[in-house]
């Protein structure tokens, strides 16, 4: 948009997330996945795509305004543990697709916080759901700029909430050192580099996951 406050809160609540089923015949799994495509559909978009040529540098690679999400994400050296998790959830395709989506893209080094061997259970396939869940959380259908949040944040005195693409909401809020994104159990994850354009969405980088709750 800093650090999680309790690496055991995060712990806890995914360990104590409901196992989901290992394919996507998982009512659940299917049910995050087709609400991501449909809320961005139903949800208004914040602002048009961007018709700049121009491009970012984002973990040692130009991220290509005409490439999508996942693509993008696949060029960045500090996103390869994000787009392992995404592709072991399944969402590659849903995130490679028209959208608009926004995301707030944790870094290599924002996984690396939570506690030891989460992530890995996390992927396997019996934990599908659990990690689409925390996944899906970082997604807001529609495309959500810098500015927008501004805007949002001073209309709303000070705080904006988002709603996320699993269902639960974000509180994005700024300082003097820029935006900080929270969520419900007041994880906080500081934006480090934002308005990433891509070609269904924007892109905001940061140091921190967001647990659902």
């Amino acid at each position: 948009m800093s650090k999680i406050s309790t690496i055991a809160i995060a712990a806890a609540l995914l360990a104590g997330a409901c196992v989901q089923t290992p394919d996507s015949a998982d009512p659940n799994y299917q049910k995050a996945d087709a609400q991501m495509a449909q809320k961005a559909d139903d949800m208004p978009v914040a602002s048009a795509p961007s018709t700049s040529t121009s491009s970012v540098m984002v973990g040692g690679a130009e991220m290509v305004t005409t490439a999508n999400i996942v693509e993008n994400a696949s060029r960045s050296a500090d996103h390869t543990t994000l787009v392992s998790a995404v592709k072991s959830a399944g969402l590659d395709t849903t995130l490679s697709g028209a959208g608009p989506f926004t995301v707030f893209a944790p870094t290599n080094a924002a996984f690396a916080k939570l506690p030891p061997n989460l992530l890995s259970s996390l992927q396997q396939p019996a934990n599908k759901g659990r990690l689409t869940s925390v996944l899906t959380y970082h997604v807001v259908p529609g495309r959500v700029t810098a500015a927008d949040l501004m805007r949002q944040i001073e209309a709303g005195g000070g705080r904006a909430t988002l709603r996320t693409a699993q269902g639960g909401t974000l509180t994005a809020t700024s300082d003097a050192s820029g935006v900080t994104v929270t969520d419900n159990k007041g994880n906080a994850a500081k934006v480090t580099t934002a308005d990433v354009p891509q070609s269904n969405g924007v892109v905001h980088v940061v140091d921190t996951v967001l647990i659902p709750g």
